[in-house]
């Protein structure tokens, strides 16, 4: 097993040196669920809520997130991002909307935790608008997908 790389040799947390590190393109991209009432879903889906388009705000929201993860995440790099995708998908059959978001750069680090950091900020924006009509969402599933590029190469959930 790898050593945690945000610990030095006393334990203690801190940021990682990249300075010494190759540039290679990187990509990232993780999901969250809302699980919600038929009946908030279809609020949405039929453009009726009361606080406007929920999934153009969560879309922004996600953006925006992860363009300011590493002012969330104490021990992330500021990262200039070149690509920010959020895509949201209501599944009526299941009463909930799926979020996946991607995230893309050419640097010396990893963007996981910015594409983490979009889907979950979506979520929470969804739950945010709609819980006025439904207290009892539940965000569940956040997850990474899939990483690609850098040093550790490659991965993919399905693969686990």
């Amino acid at each position: 097993m790898t050593s945690l790389s945000h610990l030095n040799k006393d334990g203690e947390a801190h940021m990682v040196d990249v300075g010494g590190k190759d540039i290679s393109q990187r990509q990232a991209t993780a999901s969250s669920t809302v699980k919600m009432l038929p009946e908030t879903l279809n609020l949405i889906t039929e453009g009726k809520h009361k606080k406007g388009d929920v999934f153009a705000v969560a879309r922004i929201a996600g953006i925006q997130a992860a363009k300011k993860c590493s002012d969330l995440i104490p021990l992330c790099h500021p990262l200039m991002l070149t690509k920010i995708s959020v895509i949201i998908r209501p599944d009526t059959a299941n009463g909930c909307i799926h979020i996946e978001a991607t995230c893309k750069l050419d640097g010396k680090t990893g963007v996981e935790m910015e594409a983490l950091t979009a889907a979950s900020v979506a979520a929470l924006t969804i739950y945010d608008m709609c819980k006025a009509v439904d207290k009892g969402m539940i965000i569940s599933n956040t997850c990474l997908l899939s990483k690609t590029g850098g040093k550790s190469g490659d991965w993919y959930a399905n693969d686990q």
